[in-house]
């Protein structure tokens, strides 16, 4: 799903932003609209970022409605490439669930949305078995709304916050690896309990 935003929207979209469609397109239903409670918002730390919906909104990716209630935001998504793009429901409710504890771990909690977006991605990318994942420079950097060379620094800020044990990249390939640091929240046997329910490949599979 976060290669698939990379790609449906624009790449100046903001980190803050991606967090919200993320959530959105993993918890959408077959009609294509979605319900955020403002609990998952708090958690996304998005809770007072009215122009996170309006950025979504002026890139033309989904529209909020009247539905919504005073503990929930309602918006009706726009893309319909999205309905080719995600499994079944269940499977993307939980996965919505891991992204939400692996973008708002311990380790990157308040340090703003650029990093908790980087952890998501780092982590649904990552071996479940041993911590360890690899990688592109350049697909992560778009993944997340960041230029290439500004991702030495991001990852460095993370393994400073205990997120990232290490990480290395070949700057003539681009190729990337890291090792998720033990005790960050975002935890391996997440991922061994989305595959003893039928998905081989994590709940990080779907973000």
């Amino acid at each position: 799903m976060l290669s698939y935003l990379a790609v449906a929207l624009p790449e100046s979209t903001s980190a803050a932003a991606r967090l919200l469609a993320l959530q959105c397109a993993l918890r959408m239903n077959t009609q294509m609209q979605v319900r955020l409670s403002k609990g998952v918002m708090r958690s996304l730390r998005l809770d007072t970022a009215e122009g996170t919906w309006n950025e979504l909104e002026h890139a033309r990716w989904l529209r909020t409605t009247s539905e919504g209630t005073a503990n929930e935001i309602a918006a009706e998504l726009l893309d319909l490439t999205l309905l080719g793009q995600a499994p079944a429901r269940p499977d993307r409710r939980r996965a919505a669930d891991w992204a939400l504890r692996a973008s708002s771990s311990s380790a990157v909690r308040a340090i703003g949305p650029l990093p908790r977006l980087a952890s998501v991605y780092l982590a649904a990318n990552t071996d479940p078995e041993f911590g360890t994942g690899l990688g592109d420079l350049e697909q992560m950097a778009r993944a997340c709304g960041t230029p290439p060379a500004e991702l030495t620094s991001l990852l460095d800020q993370l393994a400073r916050t205990g997120l990232l044990g290490s990480w290395q990249a070949c700057p003539d390939s681009s190729d990337l690896q890291w090792t998720l640091a033990r005790g960050t929240g975002i935890r391996v046997d997440d991922h061994r309990r989305e595959a003893a329910r039928g998905n081989p490949h994590g709940a990080g599979r779907w973000a």
